[in-house]
């Protein structure tokens, strides 16, 4: 069932939002060549304390999991999609980075992530991030009311096929609030004005994500996605309101 969120609740998630943003932006300046993704982990919890919120996935287990995440930040390399856990790897030189961080602020979710470039990437990495963020922008802009998921979808699949990338198959936005996974499931593919009608007050997490080669994906052990032939990925979010005025971001700094 969506549930849709008061202008009370919506202020409440823009200030968790802030603080979010705040720290994803902090790790971005931090994250390069020698680095330990462990040490963006422990930054990152330090942080959303310090800030008076909780993380949202340390230990968080989803239905059907084995077991418990066990970091607060996810970090995924180059072929890595997302829940890739934090370790001693040390980023390297062209690595493309996916920063993925949720917390809980006042009873309230909020989710966001952005690839990040280690040093010098190659273009066809530049190329696959620029898409994927156009694509969050694309999203974002047919969050409205009176549009549809469909539309969003399609927004975000257009993006991809334009800049000659994929659309990685069998991984979704979500709602958000008071929990960190709610209804709606937020394709990023889809048919204009198919799906669920967008109505004031619901909160959603927009998170398109994008495969330089082929859209086919395999879990690991450790329950992280990588693509199945290897190819670079990105991954930008944000937790959006539909308002309105229109769609808001409220996971900026």
């Amino acid at each position: 069932m969506i549930t849709v969120k008061t202008s009370e609740e919506i202020e409440i998630m823009a200030e968790g939002g802030r603080i979010l943003g705040n720290v994803l932006w902090k790790l971005e300046t931090v994250a390069q060549v020698g680095v330990r993704t462990k040490e963006l982990d422990a930054l990152a919890h330090k942080m959303i304390v310090a800030a008076g919120a909780k993380p949202a996935f340390l230990n968080y287990r989803p239905s059907g999991a084995a077991r418990g995440y066990p970091a607060t930040l996810c970090t995924s390399v180059n072929d890595g999609i997302v829940h890739g856990i934090p370790s001693k790897y040390a980023l390297r030189e062209r690595d493309v980075l996916k920063l993925d961080l949720g917390l809980r602020y006042k009873g309230f979710y909020s989710d966001a992530a952005v690839t990040v470039a280690v040093g010098k990437v190659s273009e066809k990495a530049k190329k696959l991030m620029a898409a994927t963020k156009m694509a969050l922008v694309a999203g974002i802009n047919e969050a409205k009311i009176g549009k549809t998921l469909g539309d969003i979808g399609f927004a975000i699949e257009y993006v991809a096929k334009k800049n000659g990338c994929s659309v990685v198959e069998g991984l979704t936005g979500h709602g958000i609030g008071r929990a960190l996974h709610e209804d709606p499931y937020v394709l990023n593919s889809g048919r204009r004005g198919k799906g669920e009608p967008l109505k004031e007050g619901m909160v959603i997490a927009i998170e398109p994500m994008f495969a330089a080669g082929a859209g086919a994906i395999r879990e690991l052990k450790d329950g992280s996605y990588v693509t199945m032939d290897g190819s670079l990925a990105g991954h930008f979010e944000h937790t959006i309101a539909i308002t309105k005025d229109g769609p808001r971001i409220l996971t900026m700094v």
